[in-house]
């Protein structure tokens, strides 16, 4: 007896889940813009703000997410990834030939078009696959958020190490795996990821956790892979060829876990089959006759009828399923989007502007600062997500707590940042990375547990029209600007800026910004604390029941 797999076996749910973990390693490309924005800026002639806009239309293509949202309760998760594959493969493939000199640079507003559909390409893929697996593991969204943003975060680290490996930092080689590496995953993913229904056991959620668990170490093992390869400094063509086969082989290392239930399964399919020939199954003669389930439907009071009445005509409180429109009426909805916004918009605009950052501070090779806010960003990520859930298991902690944490430490980073001591740079980007990635894997989960999953796929992405927002406001106004207006112009038509006055005024803002965004962070926190201390009541009610 061979292997059978099926999508909705505990194998083929797990196997699903390590292909959603390939597809946000490699949908991390909206983040990758530094590697290649110089290039951009020097063959098109722009300033700086003209450069900055670019950025901010390929962060505007997230706000077609709502699209993504829409469809999420309309198509199957394959078809999103379809989608999502395909805008990309065009987006970072014209950018590609742009890039390589293939064809002659585009008009500005066109290669504006070509980036945004690149970044849009990224919102169908992360809907697909976040509500999806939420769905999946609803009892563990933290660790699944974490796991998940995690690799969301390394993905920028993996993309810039293997091109510097293998293609010597080549800018238009790394535009191309940008537009046909995550086509082929996306393409591997359509097979693999279904919606499949939860677990239902004690023994399964514990399963759960103890698989959870291993991806996390694996992650770790590959993050603190990536960051000793960036810190170690040159290396040579052999070592980085086996940098890259060892990189790919921990990437493939998740499929332990769903290979190991195939054949768990295999060897109980032949037991049983086993058991079955050497039993004869008697049926009894007299059957219990139970009360069908019909019936007992039916059998409905007056009294429940009415409550179920009041319970569809009134507002859904929090913690209870909210339709899209019901969401929007509440106040906690616009507090956790303001604070999403003050959290994500100050951390993309020094993702967005990190390669004029670094060369304004007079460093030529800006790639570790940008895998440097990668890798410190997937840290953020994994580990927030399964102490947020640590925390609320153990003592109802409202997870909104640990993003008011976060803006705290990104203003410190910031503040850093401003001062321009010796070493900032490095220090700044790491703490931004971390801070980012808090806010990221904390609001995710968080969205779910106070409106609910039935509509999830649209209020995610309403969420993430903050990237855009926050991209235009931050990176595309206030870096564009305050640059140019420090900056010198060149013979060639753009400008330049070397100093630590050019973004000091820029660090200064986003550093303000980040108090209010922790003011609204810890209203958040008081506002919600009943909704955390219901859910830990819940989980310890079941634990209780399940000992006893």
């Amino acid at each position: 007896m061979g292997f059978k797999y099926s999508p909705a076996t505990p194998a083929g749910k797990w196997l699903g889940f390590v292909t959603a973990i390939w597809v946000q390693a490699i949908s991390g490309n909206n983040y990758t813009f530094s590697n290649y924005s110089d290039a951009l800026k020097s063959l098109m002639s722009l300033t700086q703000l003209e450069l900055n806009n670019l950025s901010v239309a390929k962060d505007v293509g997230k706000a077609f997410g709502i699209l993504a949202g829409l469809g999420s309760d309309r198509l199957s998760p394959p078809v999103l990834l379809l989608i999502g594959s395909v805008m990309g493969f065009v987006g970072y493939g014209v950018q590609w030939l742009v890039i390589s000199g293939h064809i002659q640079p585009l008009p500005y507003w066109a290669m504006c078009v070509f980036l945004c559909m690149g970044g849009n390409s990224t919102t169908w893929m992360n809907t697909a696959v976040l509500v999806t697996c939420i769905r999946n593991f609803r009892k563990t969204r933290g660790p699944v958020t974490g796991i998940l943003k995690g690799f969301v975060g390394l993905s920028t680290a993996i993309f810039t190490d293997l091109c510097s490996t293998l293609f010597s930092d080549d800018p238009a080689t790394f535009v191309l795996m940008l537009a046909i590496i995550p086509f082929a995953v996306c393409l591997t993913a359509i097979l693999f990821l279904r919606e499949i229904p939860p677990s239902s056991t004690s023994k399964e959620d514990k399963q759960e956790v103890k698989f959870f668990g291993i991806f996390n170490v694996v992650a770790v093992i590959i993050a603190l892979y990536l960051l000793a390869f960036d810190v170690s400094g040159p290396h040579g063509r052999i070592l980085s060829q086996a940098f890259a086969t060892i990189l790919l082989i921990l990437l493939a290392f998740p499929l332990c876990v769903p290979v190991y239930l195939m054949l768990q399964n295999s060897i109980r399919s032949k037991e049983s089959s086993i058991s079955n020939t050497e039993n004869n199954v008697v049926e009894p003669l007299l059957v219990q006759e139970n009360q069908p389930e019909a019936e007992k439907k039916s059998e409905t009071t007056v009294a429940e009828v009415v409550v179920e009445e009041e319970i569809e005509n009134r507002q859904p409180v929090i913690g209870e399923e909210h339709t899209i429109l019901e969401a929007l009426k509440t106040i906690d909805f616009w507090i956790m989007f303001f604070s999403f916004l003050c959290g994500v918009g100050t951390g993309l605009a020094v993702m967005n502007n990190m390669g004029q950052m670094g060369l304004a501070l007079g460093y030529a090779d800006v790639s570790m600062f940008v895998s440097l806010t990668s890798i410190w960003g997937f840290f953020g990520r994994i580990i927030s997500g399964s102490v947020s859930e640590y925390f609320i298991r153990k003592a109802g902690t409202p997870r909104p707590l640990w993003n008011a944490a976060s803006q705290i430490l990104m203003f410190v980073g910031y503040i850093l940042m401003a001062m321009a001591l010796p070493g900032s740079l490095y220090v700044g980007s790491i703490v931004v990375g971390v801070c980012y990635g808090v806010r990221l894997a904390i609001t995710v989960p968080t969205a779910s547990e106070l409106f609910g999953l039935k509509y999830y796929g649209l209020i995610y992405n309403i969420l993430i029209l903050n990237l855009p927002l926050g991209s235009f406001l931050f990176s595309g106004l206030l870096a564009g600007f305050l640059y140019d207006s420090q900056a010198t112009p060149t013979s060639g038509g753009g400008n330049t800026c070397i100093g630590a006055h050019c973004y000091r005024l820029v660090f200064i803002v986003m550093a303000i910004t980040c108090v209010i965004g922790f003011g609204l962070d810890v209203l958040l926190t008081f506002r919600t604390k009943s909704v955390y201390s219901k859910i830990y009541a819940s989980k310890k009610g079941k634990k209780s029941v399940t000992l006893s």
